[in-house]
């Protein structure tokens, strides 16, 4: 399917893919892009070595992991004020990395990524786990934490709840919602975040193009597809729309949602 060339999505792509920058640098990169065209990401990279520095500097030799976690949440969460925004969760900003050391809440995924490069300083090996409806990190196989929690060490219990609180009960716990995700699929989840705060928010154009984004990697992806098609039918784009609700049912005939999709695409073709 061929599309109208977006300079910023090329330019998204080409970081992403970009093996010379980190995660840091990919998540300032897109803040950059999408919202902060001033940006400096060097500023920012700065500040995260200057709370990364001040951690080390505040410990003593010892290398015992718990001990270490231990004084990593101090630092983020007590010392520096770090938390998660339980209050306006939704908030688009919640997204931007730069947003989220400025005013020190955010999102599970944004806070874990902020948590795991904090853990560096010291050490401390942390991997990003892509639990399902809650971004949560992992050392080793021994601990899961929290971070939007202030680092909380979880149990299956408390694993389950979330699920539960995130699926209406209807998703159980596996072992794979805890196996690690590498930078392009956090990244990928972030940019869904946002797509799901914009259109929270009625903003179409950014939701569009954040799905441009992820598309542009996922080619295929169903949900993706599905959305642009909505997109494009709010934006008014009548063609585009059905081009893409189109492919949806294609490419995922059985889907729950399908009653809905054939409902749309019968109002855009009497309106057109």
């Amino acid at each position: 399917m061929s599309e109208k060339f977006d300079p910023l999505v090329a330019e998204w792509i080409s970081f992403v893919k970009n093996p010379n920058f980190n995660l840091i640098e990919k998540c300032l990169k897109f803040s950059q892009l999408i919202e902060y065209p001033e940006l400096q990401v060097d500023e920012y990279i700065k500040k995260i070595h200057r709370m990364g520095m001040s951690l080390k500097e505040s410990i003593s030799d010892v290398k015992n992991p718990t001990y270490l976690i231990s004084m990593l949440n101090e630092h983020l969460f007590e010392n520096l004020g770090y938390s998660g925004d339980d209050d306006d969760y939704y908030n688009p900003k919640n997204n931007f990395l730069n947003e989220v050391i400025d005013k020190k809440t955010g999102l599970p995924i944004t806070i874990s990524i902020l948590y795991v490069e904090i853990a560096k300083f010291i050490g401390l090996d942390l991997k990003v786990v892509g639990f399902p409806g809650h971004v949560l990190v992992k050392y080793n196989e021994e601990m899961i934490l929290d971070p939007f929690y202030d680092g909380r060490l979880l149990d299956i219990d408390d694993l389950q709840e979330i699920l539960d609180v995130n699926f209406d009960g209807e998703l159980e716990f596996k072992p794979e919602f805890l196996d690690e995700v590498k930078s392009e699929q956090i990244l990928i989840r972030m940019v869904r975040n946002l797509k799901n705060s914009y259109i929270g928010s009625y903003v179409y154009d950014k939701a569009l193009r954040c799905v441009d984004m992820v598309l542009a990697i996922e080619p295929e992806s169903p949900e993706d597809i599905r959305d642009k098609g909505i997109l494009e039918q709010r934006l008014q784009n009548s063609e585009n729309a059905l081009k893409y609700l189109n492919k949806y049912l294609e490419i995922n005939p059985n889907a729950e949602d399908v009653d809905f999709i054939l409902e749309l695409i019968r109002s855009i073709k009497i309106k057109d």
